[in-house]
């Protein structure tokens, strides 16, 4: 039998122990408490057949009353008062003495099947009473096994000190049943922190490959200029539009960076309220024709106000992301449809955004919300873009709790639609 067996049994015999002492205890207290009962009983009893007696034999009750038991023969007796010389004596009939004896019987009887009755069952509601303390102690003893078993903790110590840093996926392995919990627990902490580390890595690759196009453009601008830009007009005014054109993509760019890390670090504040959607998509629709003069625009909104809570400013940007997303990769002159109202089946307000333009495929609407995904559609086009837009509209529905929905088809066009909450506590909790 090993150690664990041992320490098991051992445990065991400790709960028995324990659970016979809390027994026994109860025992004796139930045995005492019946004791005294009885003896608080016998004594009311003989005070109030005394009293009674006195005043059916002498009229009156006195404490000057004198009160004798005199025996006759081996069984009868006789009670005797006697106060001012005047004596007085009762023999309780056979059926009193009856009554009495088997009352008193009776109750002792009863209290014997009581003591019984604990006795040979009240153990077992014991054990399970004291069962969550015994696991608790075994969970205890688990523990305490493992913090001090030298030989585990030497085990556990090196498997984590000779883990490769180098490898591309370094796991714990110790090989020890009893440190599993130990070592899934850390290798999943690992995977996490790999999963974080890379995200962080890609990002700042993306970045700075973002930003260094535009750089690169402006400082061969600046070079062009600087060589012939002085003397040749031309040269001068294509090199300042350039690096203009280039300046607000990269001003762009990093107020992008900013919201995201801003947003990433908690720094982000909404402003929440109960705010109309129908006049905010009014709004972006009125801003839309007057900004963009190459596409068509039509507003489909239900009748009354629809309402929701949420940051106003916010939820603009998003739409107008969604918009300016649609003009990029719609045809000049197409249409591009605004909505706004209450989804029946889930019983909530909605907008959507939807285009007549070169739509996307299945695997593209998968990563569409990624940091700097760009399809190679969008990457060989001539509308530019950060690759950022949709994943600041995604961080914004995502802290009004709300969802969207993407159907897009190649050569069709594409669809988001924004479902919104509209109570207080649904948004924030």
């Amino acid at each position: 039998m090993n150690r664990a067996d041992n320490e098991a049994k051992e445990r065991k015999k400790k709960v028995k122990s324990t659970a016979g002492k809390i027994h026994r205890l109860f025992l004796g207290k139930m045995i005492g408490i019946f004791l005294f009962f009885d003896l608080v009983f016998a004594a009311g009893f003989v005070t109030c057949f005394l009293y009674y007696q006195e005043e059916q034999l002498l009229g009156r009750f006195s404490p000057r009353t004198e009160i004798t038991l005199e025996r006759e023969g081996s069984e009868d007796f006789e009670v005797v008062f006697t106060r001012d010389e005047k004596v007085v004596r009762y023999a309780p009939s056979d059926a009193f003495r009856d009554v009495v004896l088997w009352g008193g019987i009776g109750i002792v009887s009863m209290e014997v099947l009581c003591v019984l009755w604990a006795f040979l069952f009240y153990r077992f509601p014991i054990r399970r009473r004291l069962r969550p303390l015994r696991e608790m102690a075994e969970s205890a003893q688990v523990l305490t096994n493992l913090a001090w078993e030298q030989e585990k903790m030497q085990n556990l110590t090196y498997a984590i000190s000779h883990m490769d840093a180098a490898d591309a996926n370094p796991r714990l392995e110790t090989h020890d049943s009893e440190l599993a919990g130990i070592e899934n627990a850390m290798n999943d902490l690992l995977s996490r922190m790999r999963e974080s580390y890379r995200e962080q890595t890609r990002f700042v690759s993306d970045a700075s490959h973002e930003l260094r196009t535009p750089i690169a453009v402006i400082k061969g601008y600046a070079d062009m200029l600087d060589r012939w830009g002085k003397e040749d007009q031309q040269v001068l005014s294509e090199g300042i539009a350039a690096i203009k054109s280039e300046s607000d993509r990269m001003n762009t760019l990093v107020e992008q960076l900013l919201f995201l890390a801003r947003g990433d670090s908690g720094r982000q504040k909404l402003t929440m309220e109960s705010i109309n959607l129908t006049a905010l998509m009014q709004e972006v629709y009125d801003e839309s024709v007057m900004i963009d003069t190459k596409h068509k625009y039509e507003l489909q909104k239900e009748a009354g106000d629809i309402v929701c809570f949420g940051d106003y400013g916010m939820l603009k940007q998003a739409v107008r992301i969604f918009v300016d997303n649609a003009a990029k990769y719609t045809t000049e002159g197409d249409t591009i449809s605004l909505r706004v109202g209450i989804n029946r089946a889930r019983l909530c307000p909605y907008v959507s955004v939807q285009d007549n333009g070169i739509g996307m495929s299945s695997e593209d609407v998968k990563h569409i919300f990624e940091r700097f995904y760009r399809s190679d559609v969008a990457r060989n086009s001539k509308t530019g873009g950060t690759g950022l837009g949709l994943s600041i509209a995604k961080w914004i529905i995502d802290r009004h709790r709300g969802t969207i929905e993407v159907i897009s088809r190649e050569e069709i066009g594409t669809r988001f639609t924004v479902y919104l909450q509209t109570g207080e506590q649904q948004v924030e909790g």
